[in-house]
């Protein structure tokens, strides 16, 4: 009996292994897909096995593939085909396969109500009872999540171009996400439903309704606004003020600025960065500014990676930045990127418009000074396009308003071109690459010539590794230089002098997103410096000036940098970054060695040393650390705190009260030490209002070391010693600033107050390297009260009213305090350096602003500024200077640029 038993389940055992074995063969399948489109594998699946599949073609993409299968089950199959899309599938006991797109099925049972099988030799298709207003993220599976991650891009549906600050938030959730300088979010999502939408000023929202299965992309494309009345705002990013971390960012989109009444009706980004609290200028006239009392050498221009020496026109009356290329400027007075090195006090980071790649557009302004106009040319019909830019100058007669009789009888002309072109390879690869150069001439006296200007060139290839890794190689070019002309008929004295200072910069930055509580930027950059410090020859067959060429100088700056942004919660943030920088002074080059202990002149030389052509004699390094944090009390108030340390190896020398464009620029070498600089700063950032205010109010202290100031009769320019009558001394700097802005309603714009000090100390156990016995004492410029107001009042959609006013503590000067006979000769005593202030500055604008009509069929869409600059005619002292008179008595004499009311009329027309 047991034995009839072990025979009996022996052969159910192996009965039920051959059905199993038969039922095994029966699900196997061999396929080879070479390059064949999801569809095209479908059918062969069909034509090679007894199944066949139910989905809508819609749902399919025409990505190609490529694998093979022997004798393999069906499921690996499907797993391979819809593995990176959103396709789930079903297989029935009937050989039918259920796909879904999205939705997971769950039954063991799948009725299909609607099949069209009316011919058996075509696949089965379902009827599509879904909403076209959904879109499906990814696909459902067994062990769902709670929430996953919807990633992708917003562009501007007219051109492509990438939008930043964008914020897109879910409408019943309070779950946001802000876009980055690249267009890119990413936002956590709950499984399920969800409703997104978009904001930002200056065009529509965009709406979708999603279903989020698991991590996936989604892109937006946002439609601008026609021709809306712009408020005048600095940041119209409504809550970007309380959530960002690094402390002490600006941001000013150009197309926000063309309220704002400027100097001739210009409209200017840079001129409106100087109404910001932590931004000042030394005055009209003057080249460059002074940020959170830094020098003028110590910000950084970049327009589209490539640097800017001289970012203005006209003896620093107008940005050489046209405004109708650029589409924002960024400007870090704060906590400064680990990726920017090279500067000690800012980085105005100016970023041109991309060409639209759909039509052909343009924009063109006619003013008193100026003319400009702007075109997009589409190259490949939503891949590629070329932007075009030229302004130029017709301003000489402004002279003849100038309050100084040599003044008036000069000339002034400028012009500038850029060109930028961007080719959207794929979704992954996008090639940017930008040109510029700008001119200027001016002829203050009428026997010289002085002509300087810009060049720059940069290439950016964008690249998306995945979800995850984002990349960015940039070259870039640029080059700055001037000359000056002297012709003389009664003297013998005409020559030519010029100048040149170039680099040659790659930066190779790469983005990561870890996870949602580390995104990690990192990368390195080298750029090579060229100078040739001066060079002079006579001009005229009389002329008796020898010869002089200073040597070349040249450097290689090396950088590794990183920083991490680490979100801690949603309270807190904090951003680290390092920046190991490596400096390499390079021949051919003579450096002197000087004795030990003893002041640097001709008699304390004790030895040249001559270095062959790329010999490195000199090497610097540092470490550059920054750190920022952001605490967020509630929804709308937030506290920051950064502190940070940077090195500069560039140096520019100037002994004028301010800064002109014939200055000129030395790099570190053995006598000359890099500047460096350390900055500690603390803000409270608040919203009122559902933010339609914005109040901020920031302290800073700033020390630096080995700053270049000069000697008393010091001569910089074509010397080649310059280290003998160049002081390096000790610096600080301290400040709170104070803004207020108003971002919606008729009523809109800014006020901002700093309180600011900027000290330098110039101190040696030697009198002829001492200067004010060694104490610290007031920088040129130095400022301590600046206040700025930007208003604008709509009547209308299309009339508004705008006004800026301006003032000032004047800047320091040093004055003679008397005079004393010595062996017959007279000779004038002075003041400590700095110890005296010219009068303060302040200045009214007032501009009415008239917007054409806003019908969308139109040619083109226009807008007049009508404006009048220092309304008050005050006459604003530019500099003060001492003659002594026929009795012998020194008597001062104060010039301005503009001492009279100068009323402008503006065109601006979109075609």
């Amino acid at each position: 009996m047991k034995l009839a038993i072990q025979r009996t389940l022996s052969i159910l055992f192996i009965f039920f292994f051959s059905v199993i074995n038969s039922q095994e063969k029966k699900e196997t399948i061999s396929i080879n897909a070479n390059n064949l489109t999801t569809e095209e594998v479908i059918k062969l699946i069909e034509n090679n096995s007894n199944y066949h599949f139910y989905f809508l073609k819609d749902w399919l993409t025409d990505e190609k593939v490529t694998f093979t299968f022997n004798n393999a089950k069906i499921s690996d199959v499907l797993d391979t085909l819809f593995g990176g899309s959103t396709i789930n599938y079903f297989v029935m006991d009937n050989h039918r396969i259920i796909l879904t797109n999205g939705n997971l099925i769950k039954k063991s049972v799948y009725e299909i109500d609607d099949i069209e099988n009316s011919d058996t030799s075509d696949t089965p298709v379902l009827v599509n009872t879904e909403g076209n207003n959904i879109i499906k993220i990814g696909k459902e599976v067994s062990n769902k999540k709670s929430s996953y991650t919807l990633s992708g891009r917003v562009i501007n549906d007219k051109n492509g171009e990438p939008i930043e600050g964008v914020t897109i938030f879910e409408r019943t959730k309070n779950i946001y996400a802000t876009t980055d300088n690249k267009g890119y979010f990413k936002i956590n999502l709950p499984f399920g439903e969800n409703q997104l939408e978009t904001s930002f000023v200056g065009f529509d929202s965009d709406y979708k309704n999603i279903i989020i299965y698991s991590d996936g992309k989604l892109n937006f494309s946002i439609n601008e606004k026609s021709e809306q009345l712009e408020e005048v705002v600095i940041n119209a990013n409504r809550t970007r003020n309380i959530r960002q971390t690094i402390a002490g960012i600006s941001q000013i989109k150009a197309k926000e600025i063309k309220k704002i009444p400027l100097v001739l009706g210009e409209r200017d980004i840079l001129k409106v960065a100087i109404t910001l609290p932590a931004i000042k200028s030394t005055g009209e006239g003057s080249e460059g500014v002074n940020v959170r009392g830094g020098k003028v050498d110590q910000n950084l221009f970049l327009l589209d990676n490539g640097v800017i020496y001289n970012p203005t026109h006209f003896l620093g009356l107008f940005s050489a930045i046209n405004p109708f290329t650029t589409n924002d400027l960024k400007i870090y007075t704060g906590n400064i990127p680990s990726e920017y090195g090279g500067r000690l006090s800012s980085v105005f980071d100016i970023r041109t418009k991309d060409p639209s790649t759909q039509k052909f557009q343009g924009e063109a302004s006619i003013g008193p000074v100026t003319g400009n106009v702007n075109v997009d040319i589409p190259v490949v019909k939503d891949k590629s396009g070329l932007t075009l830019g030229v302004r130029s100058t017709y301003s000489d007669w402004i002279l003849g308003l100038v309050n100084n009789k040599q003044i008036e009888n000069s000339s002034v002309s400028f012009y500038d071109l850029i060109a930028k072109y961007k080719h959207q390879i794929n979704d992954n690869n996008a090639i940017k690459a930008t040109g510029y150069f700008s001119k200027d001439q001016f002829q203050i006296a009428s026997d010289t010539i002085n002509n300087y200007g810009n060049v720059m060139a940069s290439l950016n290839w964008e690249h998306v590794f995945n979800d995850k890794n984002r990349g960015n190689i940039v070259v870039s070019h640029s080059r700055y230089a001037f000359d000056i002309n002297y012709e003389s008929d009664d003297t013998n004295k005409g020559f030519d002098l010029d100048y040149t200072i170039s680099e040659t910069d790659l930066k190779i930055k790469l983005q990561y997103d870890y996870s949602d509580t580390h995104k990690i930027d990192y990368g390195l950059e080298s750029k090579l410096y060229n100078i040739n410090p001066g060079t002079i020859k006579p001009n005229g067959e009389n002329s008796t000036v020898v010869p002089l060429t200073i040597p070349e100088e040249k450097a290689l700056e090396n950088a590794l940098f990183i920083s991490d942004e680490i979100t801690v919660n949603k309270k807190l943030n904090f951003n680290v970054g390092l920046r190991l920088n490596q400096y390499l002074a390079l021949g051919p080059s003579v450096q002197r060695e000087y004795q030990d202990n003893a002041p640097k002149n001709e008699t304390t030389v004790v030895n040249t040393v001559s270095y062959d052509n790329n010999e490195i004699f000199k090497t610097y390094h540092g470490l550059s650390y920054r750190l920022s944090g952001r605490y967020a009390l509630t929804n709308s108030l937030s506290l920051k705190g950064s502190f940070n340390k940077s090195f500069q190896y560039i140096h520019r020398l100037n002994n004028n009260t301010t800064a002109t464009p014939i200055d000129t620029w030395r790099l570190s070498n053995t006598n000359i030490k890099p500047q460096e600089g350390t900055q500690l700063s603390f803000g409270a950032f608040k919203n009122i209002n559902g933010n339609d205010y914005e109040i901020s109010l920031e302290g800073y202290y700033k020390e630096y070391q080995n700053l270049l100031d000069y000697k008393i009769g010091a001569n910089l320019l074509l010397n080649e010693n310059i280290e003998t009558e160049v002081l390096q001394g000790k610096g600080k700097s301290y400040g709170a600033e104070f803004l207020i802005k108003k971002n919606r309603g008729r009523l809109n714009g800014w006020l901002g107050y700093s309180y600011s000090r900027s000290l330098i100390q110039l101190d040696s156990q030697f009198n002829e390297e001492r200067v004010n016995n060694g104490n610290f004492f007031p920088t040129n410029y130095d400022k301590p009260h600046d206040l700025t107001a930007v208003l604008n009042y709509k009547f209308t959609e299309r009339y508004s009213f705008s006004t800026n006013f301006t003032y000032q503590t004047g800047r320091p000067i040093t004055y003679p305090t008397g005079k004393f006979i010595f062996q017959g000769a007279e000779f004038l005593t002075y003041s400590n350096r700095n110890q005296f202030r010219i009068p303060d500055y302040y200045r009214l604008d007032i501009g009415i602003n008239i917007e054409g009509n806003h019908k969308i069929k139109k040619f083109a869409h226009s807008f007049w500024n009508i404006s009048v600059y220092n309304v008050l005619g005050r006459n604003n002292p530019y500099s003060v200077f001492f003659q002594t008179n026929a009795d012998g008595n020194v008597e001062a004499y104060q010039s301005s640029i503009f001492s009279v009311p100068i009323p402008t009329i503006t065109y601006n027309f979109k075609f």
